[in-house]
C-alpha cells in the first residue's frame, strides 16, 4: 500500500513538472535555451540553484556523515560562502562583461583554439561522467524502494527518469528550468521539514528537547582545531570549500548558465550572495538530521548500517518512521536528482552547440544534440551498473575531480597574467596535471603520513598553473 501512495505522488509531481514546462517554454527560441533570454528573476535562480546544489547524493550522504566525520562538513560549508563570494564579484563580472553564451568562449578570447577546446572537453566528459554516476547512485534508491515493487527492470527505469528530463527540457532548457528547480528546491526542503517532524513526533521531542539533544550529542562537534595531518582540520576544510565553490561553481557551466539567464549583473550577483546565504542552513539542516537519526535508532533499538549513506534511506524507506516518511523521502530525493540532472544536461547540451559545433543559432541542431546528450546519459548510467564495483566507481569518481584542478589554473592564468600559452602544449598540461598532483599526494602520504583533505583541489591548480607558466611566453602586446 506504500508504494501505491508513493507512486502516486511520484507521478502528482511529474504532472506538475510538465506543467510547469509548458507554461514558461511557449515562444521560445536559441536564446530562450541557452540563457533563458536574460529575463530570469533573480530570486527565482538563487532559490532554484540550492536544490540544484544539493543533489540527490547529498541528500542522502550528508545526513549520515554525522556518523563518522561528526558535523565538520560545515568548515566546508562556511568555505562555500566565500567561494561564492569570489564568483560573484570576480568572475560573474568578466563574463557578462564578455557577454558569453558558454563561458569556456572566454578561453578562447584569452588563449585561443587549443585553450578554448580544451577546457570545454574537461567540462564535457567531467560533468558527463559526473552526472550520471549521481543519477546512477540515486537511481539505485529509488530502484529498490520504488520500482522493484512494481517490477520494473533498472535499465528501464532509468530511462523512463531521463525520458522525463529530456522532455521537459527539449523546448525551452534554461527557462524552464529555473522554475522547476523552484519547485524541486521547494519540495526537497519541505520533504527535509516533513522528515524532521516524523522524527521528533516519533521520539515525543519538542523542537527545544531536539535542540539539546543535537548540540549535546557527541557528533555535534562542527570544528577540529587539533592534528593539523588530519583531513578533517579547519584550515583545510574551509579553504577547500573555497576553492570547491570556485572551481565547480564559477568554472562550471551547468551552475553558471542559470547565473548568466539574469538580467544584470547586478542581479546575478544578488543572486549568488542570497544563494551562497541559504546554502549553510539547508546543509545545517541536513546534518542536525543525521544527528536526529541516530538518536532515534539508538532509542529504538535499531541497528544501522555501517554506511552512513544507507541510515537515511533504510529508516525512511522501510517504514521506520512511518508511511508519511517514505512518501517524504521518494519525492524529496527525486527532487533532489531532478534538480541537478536538468540543468547537467541542459549545459551539456550547450556546451556542445557553442563550444564544438559553434552552431548556437539552429533550432534542429540544439534538439539533435539535446536527444544525444539524453541517449548518453542513460548508457552511461547503464554502465555504471553493469560495472557492479563500487571500489572502482569510486576511484574513477574520485579522479573526475582532479579534473577542475587544470580548469581552474586555465581560467587564473588568464586572470592573473598577461602572458599567452603555447596552445599545442595545452592539452598535454592539463592531462598530465592530475597525474602530477596524485604522485605528489601519495609520496607525501608515504613520508609524512600527512591526510590530504579538499585541499588537493589546491594543490592540483598550484601544478597546473606551474606547468601552464613553464609553456607559456610573454605577451609582447601587453595581453587582452
Amino acid at each position: 500500500m506504500n508504494e501505491i501512495y508513493v507512486m502516486s505522488a511520484t507521478v502528482a509531481y511529474v504532472v506538475l513538472l510538465l506543467l510547469i514546462s509548458r507554461v514558461v517554454g511557449r515562444y521560445t527560441d536559441n536564446n530562450a535555451f541557452f540563457r533563458g533570454s536574460r529575463k530570469s528573476p533573480w530570486f527565482a535562480v538563487a532559490f532554484g540553484m540550492i536544490g540544484a546544489s544539493i543533489s540527490g547524493i547529498s541528500f542522502v550522504s550528508v545526513p549520515g556523515m554525522v556518523l563518522a566525520e561528526d558535523m565538520t562538513y560545515l568548515q566546508t560549508c562556511f568555505g562555500f560562502v566565500v567561494g561564492y563570494a569570489l564568483v560573484a564579484y570576480v568572475l560573474l563580472p568578466l563574463y557578462y562583461r564578455l557577454n558569453l553564451v558558454s563561458i569556456y568562449q572566454y578561453l578562447d578570447w584569452r588563449f585561443g583554439t587549443s585553450a578554448y577546446r580544451t577546457g570545454a572537453a574537461v567540462f564535457l566528459i567531467s560533468k558527463a561522467v559526473a552526472s550520471s554516476f549521481r543519477l546512477y547512485v540515486v537511481a539505485l534508491i529509488l530502484q529498490r524502494f520504488l520500482f522493484n515493487k512494481f517490477l520494473i527492470p533498472f535499465e528501464l527505469s532509468v530511462l523512463l527518469i531521463v525520458f522525463l528530463l529530456w522532455f521537459y527540457t527539449k523546448r525551452s532548457g534554461i527557462r524552464s528550468i529555473v522554475w522547476t528547480d523552484c519547485l524541486n528546491t521547494f519540495l526537497l526542503i519541505a520533504a527535509l521539514i516533513c522528515i524532521i517532524v516524523q522524527v521528533l513526533l516519533q521520539t515525543h521531542l519538542s523542537i527545544n528537547e531536539a535542540w539539546d539533544v543535537v548540540t549535546s550529542s557527541p557528533h555535534s562537534n562542527v570544528f577540529v582545531w587539533e592534528n593539523g595531518w588530519s583531513g578533517s582540520h579547519f584550515a583545510k576544510q574551509f579553504v577547500g570549500g573555497i576553492f570547491i565553490v570556485v572551481a565547480m561553481t564559477g568554472l562550471d557551466q551547468d551552475m553558471m548558465q542559470k547565473n548568466l539567464s539574469c538580467k544584470s549583473l547586478e542581479e546575478a550577483q544578488k543572486n549568488m550572495c542570497c544563494y551562497s546565504c541559504a546554502f549553510l542552513p539547508v546543509n545545517a539542516l541536513l546534518l542536525g538530521l543525521g544527528v536526529l537519526l541516530l538518536y532515534f535508532a539508538s532509542l529504538k533499538g535499531i541497528a544501522l548500517p555501517t554506511s552512513g549513506d544507507e541510515i537515511l534511506p533504510m529508516l525512511c524507506a522501510e517504514g521506520h518512521l512511518g508511511a508519511a516518511t517514505m512518501v517524504f523521502f521518494m519525492v524529496g530525493i527525486m527532487a533532489a536528482t531532478l534538480s541537478s540532472a536538468d540543468s547537467a544536461m541542459t549545459s551539456i547540451t550547450t556546451s556542445v552547440c557553442v563550444d564544438v559545433l559553434h552552431r548556437p543559432d539552429k533550432v534542429h541542431i540544439r534538439r539533435w544534440v539535446h536527444g544525444m546528450v539524453a541517449i548518453v546519459l542513460w548508457l552511461l548510467v547503464c554502465a555504471f551498473s553493469w560495472l557492479k564495483e563500487t571500489s572502482v566507481l569510486d576511484a574513477f569518481y574520485t579522479m573526475i575531480s582532479y579534473t577542475y584542478g587544470p580548469l581552474m589554473a586555465l581560467f587564473f592564468f588568464g586572470l592573473a597574467t598577461r602572458r599567452n600559452l603555447r596552445g599545442m602544449w595545452v592539452p598535454w598540461v592539463c592531462i598530465a596535471s592530475p597525474f602530477m598532483c596524485l604522485g605528489v599526494e601519495v609520496v607525501v602520504r608515504s613520508c609524512t603520513n600527512y591526510q590530504f583533505g579538499y585541499e588537493v583541489l589546491l594543490l592540483n591548480s598550484v601544478l597546473s598553473f606551474g606547468a601552464l607558466w613553464f609553456i607559456s611566453i610573454r605577451n609582447k602586446e601587453g595581453g587582452k
